[in-house]
């Protein structure tokens, strides 16, 4: 009984895997759709999230304000998100960027802390954050890159959450028995 509710939950879950590497393959396509798309689907999910809230303060008893601040804000955030998607792709782009060149740069220090221990790896990890500083340079410039990179993510990490319950299915017996 137990192995089959396994089973079925890691079909579902492959499933998932599956529309996310679709989303993935989707951002790496065609970043600028998706990023309308997905805008438009947040800006909804703030707005009926607000509607909903609303409705809840007028059909409570006590009309408490904090549901009414909720839905107020919540459909605002929504408006902005549905109008303003390609600021909000900016401002991702921008944090992403800022997050690979601060790593770039950890792991420059990184590689000058292993060249005075005399370790055999510092020039590799040299020009490796040298190049993850480039690449971070890059995709604060290129808003495609920046959404193309996220979709490029999202995909292999499908694929690899794919590859892991597929395993798991064909074993799941073995784990059960052992």
């Amino acid at each position: 009984m137990f192995e089959k509710f396994l089973k079925r939950s890691n079909w579902t879950d492959i499933v998932i895997s599956i529309v996310f590497v679709i989303l993935g393959l989707l951002l790496i396509v065609k970043p600028a759709e998706m990023v309308s798309v997905i805008s438009i689907l947040l800006g909804a999910v703030f707005i009926v999230i607000g509607v909903l809230k609303w409705m809840d303060y007028l059909t409570s008893k006590d009309k408490e304000d904090y549901l009414l601040t909720i839905a107020l804000i919540s459909v605002i955030f929504g408006v902005i998100i549905l109008f303003c998607s390609d600021v909000i792709a900016g401002i991702f782009r921008v944090i992403i960027g800022l997050w690979i060149i601060v790593a770039g740069i950890r792991d420059f220090q990184t590689a000058l802390a292993w060249k005075n221990v005399k370790s055999g790896l510092w020039t590799l990890t040299l020009v490796l954050s040298m190049l993850m500083m480039i690449a971070g340079i890059i995709v604060l410039v290129s808003t495609t890159l920046a959404i193309q990179l996220v979709g490029v993510i999202i995909a292999i990490y499908a694929v690899l959450d794919i590859i892991t319950r597929a395993i798991f299915i064909k074993k799941v017996k073995n784990y059960l028995d052992d």
